[in-house]
């Protein structure tokens, strides 16, 4: 960019120092990994439902980046927000031991982390007990993958309804509004894998009843 250019965007945007300054290593990756996929400037902006002008803007560090946009752009690039933010995982495991696997409860259910942190898929089994969070209407970006282990699962997507019973899967897309629920007393357990912004305060959003939380 040249210096009539640069004092031009300064002078159209006084914010672009400090949203360059948040986020220092967003920009040349957002470059980066859209050239690594392949695609136009203008390519890449159709597919995220943003203008070029925006992209552009983005990639040379005059706008910061919303998180919906980070996930979006991360979807197109095919890569996860970590790698968008220049995050890297050292000594990641492809392998994940039944031993190491530690429940955690939260809002009545109970968890076990089945996949390694820090991808773009979570990957979790899942005990869900009668009559917990059965009312609860989740809506949100990403998709969700689920296979019943054990007992039966009231399904809800949209104004349908499904009976699962074990060795039954659904795969579906989570901005679709979705329920859970376990049919019998004893509650029913999952195989459950999804593709969600990841982030330090919301990496598992089980439990929680604001619009936008998983599963």
């Amino acid at each position: 960019m040249s210096s009539s250019e640069t004092g031009r965007s300064s002078g159209a945007d006084p914010s672009a120092g400090q949203a360059a300054g948040a986020l220092p290593a967003v920009a040349p990756q957002l470059r980066a990994l859209r050239r690594r996929a392949s695609l136009t400037l203008e390519a890449a902006a159709r597919a995220a439902g943003l203008s070029p002008a925006h992209l552009s803007r983005l990639e040379t560090g005059q706008r910061q980046p919303s998180l919906p946009m980070l996930l979006a752009l991360a979807r197109i690039y095919g890569t996860t927000v970590s790698e968008l933010l220049g995050e890297t995982v050292v000594g990641r495991d492809a392998v994940v031991r039944a031993a190491d696997m530690e429940p955690t409860a939260a809002g009545g259910w109970t968890y076990w982390q089945a996949g390694a942190p820090g991808r773009g898929m979570q990957a979790l089994r899942v005990h869900v007990p009668y009559g917990s969070q059965g009312d609860i209407v989740r809506v949100h970006p990403g998709e969700e993958w689920l296979h019943v282990l054990r007992g039966r699962l009231r399904l809800s997507l949209g104004d349908t309804t499904h009976q699962l019973a074990p060795g039954d899967s659904a795969h579906f897309d989570s901005l679709t509004p979705h329920r859970i629920a376990a049919q019998d007393p004893d509650g029913v357990e999952l195989l459950f894998v999804h593709t969600l912004l990841q982030s330090p305060t919301a990496a598992l959003c089980l439990g929680t009843t604001t619009p936008g939380d998983m599963p």
